[in-house]
């Protein structure tokens, strides 16, 4: 592999199968990462029964991962733009290993807080710098690029889901977590030596790009002190929001509707309706991130971003209305999150679409900490639960979901469009200017 890479180098080319090999790495990384987010709703109610510790404050843990994760990818991306992608993303690997280790010997809520910063800060090194490394190898097709390496965090989990769960229950939670926390570290820290970054800019590509593109490279600097960062920032929190209490609360949720142990018999399959729920919801996620990236890159950002959260809208409130029914419990969640996951596509692409590409692995390292800030809410979930129901945490992210779609459509496009038109009489180099899709 360094081989070819340095060959390439000294050509002043790649090999046309060289980026895409790059891309596929980067989303077996992803799917090594995606237990700690999407598998931990599995291990809330086992930790609760063995500490009696509660739920808010177990949860507590999962929103210190995550702000952890996020607000530090900023910190993380410097390092990937000073040394290169391959010792973060190493880096990474030895702190989720780490993380999930300490998590199957802790004893106290302090250790479990402890290991879940320690875990955020190896999925945000691998997060981030994947992410940020596929905008850079695929400036003509950011979304679906996004999409893909979002979709190994958002799927990365179907195929452990299964196997996680029949580990707790055979030998305990803590040997779930040392098992696989040292299994997925390990495969990270191997690919991590084999990824790089494009030497130099990517060539300009002959194919039609539909969307509107910026011609300057906006520093991190620039790029927080404009008004469109921040709007897209507040959108990014409110549809995450929603998300994060989604994927953190969703065993909790069945257990309280008294459906996680029923049998779910669907297309061939049957399986207890939580763990059919948590697959299948893997699944949709990690297609409908590419799908979705796909979508924009024809019919642009903000299009796309409304039709989402429009839907995810509506599988709430069929979820809230009759999830009560084990198959609605699980079509539903698997509908929403099919939807939900596309922010992870979306905003990377538009981040990249409106700052350039020279600093976006930064750039939308910024815009992702977002995600931290919407993980703040999720223990607030538990206590509304507890106090008015789940319907009113549902009603909550219905809302939310709503406001984001009229946000996209009403008020990013026309400013976004409006701040990339001023930029092609700045800089007389870059992208053909494009009309709004």
């Amino acid at each position: 592999m360094s081989d070819i890479h340095t060959a390439a180098t000294a050509r002043g080319s790649y090999p046309p199968y060289y980026r895409w090999l790059q891309l596929v790495m980067g989303i077996i990384c992803m799917a090594m990462i995606a237990n700690l987010q999407y598998g931990w709703t599995l291990f809330v109610d086992p930790i609760d029964a063995r500490h009696h510790w509660g739920r808010a404050a177990i949860q507590l843990a999962f929103s210190i991962f995550v702000v952890t994760e996020t607000w530090l990818v900023p910190v993380e991306a410097w390092f990937v733009d000073r040394y290169g992608p391959k010792i973060v993303i190493a880096f990474g690997g030895v702190m989720i290993a780490i993380a999930w280790v300490l998590n199957s010997y802790a004893s106290a809520l302090p250790v479990l807080y402890l290991s879940a910063v320690i875990a955020g800060i190896g999925a945000g090194s691998v997060y981030g710098t994947c992410v940020g490394n596929a905008l850079k190898w695929f400036p003509d097709r950011r979304g679906l690029a996004a999409g893909a390496t979002a979709a190994g965090f958002g799927a990365g989990a179907a195929i452990t889901v299964v196997p996680i769960a029949k580990m707790i229950a055979a030998s305990g939670y803590e040997q779930a977590f040392f098992t696989f926390g040292l299994g997925q570290g390990i495969i990270v820290l191997a690919l991590a030596f084999f990824i790089n970054r494009p030497a130099f800019a990517i060539p300009p590509v002959k194919r039609q790009v539909r969307v509107p593109q910026t011609k300057i490279d906006y520093t991190p600097a620039q790029t927080i002190r404009t008004p469109i960062f921040w709007i897209m920032y507040v959108t990014f929190v409110m549809v995450a929001a929603g998300g994060l209490m989604a994927a953190a609360q969703i065993a909790p949720i069945a257990h309280d509707f008294k459906i996680a142990n029923v049998p779910v018999s669907l297309v061939g399959f049957q399986m207890a309706a939580l763990t059919f729920a948590i697959s299948l919801d893997r699944i949709f996620d990690g297609f409908g991130r590419p799908f979705f990236g796909w979508v924009s890159d024809n019919i642009g950002r903000e299009h796309t971003m409304a039709i989402a959260f429009t839907i995810g809208a509506i599988s709430l409130l069929t979820l809230a209305n009759y999830g009560r029914e084990p198959i609605v419990f699980v079509l539903a969640s698997a509908v929403y999150f099919g939807v939900f996951g596309e922010i992870y596509s979306l905003f990377p692409a538009t981040s990249g679409d409106t700052f350039g590409a020279k600093y976006a692995t930064t750039n939308n390292g910024m815009l992702y900490t977002a995600k931290g800030t919407a993980s703040l809410l999720v223990p607030l979930a538990s206590i509304l639960a507890a106090s008015y129901g789940w319907s009113a945490v549902f009603i909550v992210a219905v809302t939310l979901n709503v406001l984001a779609a009229l946000s996209a459509l009403f008020v990013i496009k026309p400013i976004r469009l409006a701040f990339i038109n001023a930029t092609h009489d700045a800089a007389p180099v870059g992208v053909t200017k494009v009309r709004a899709a």
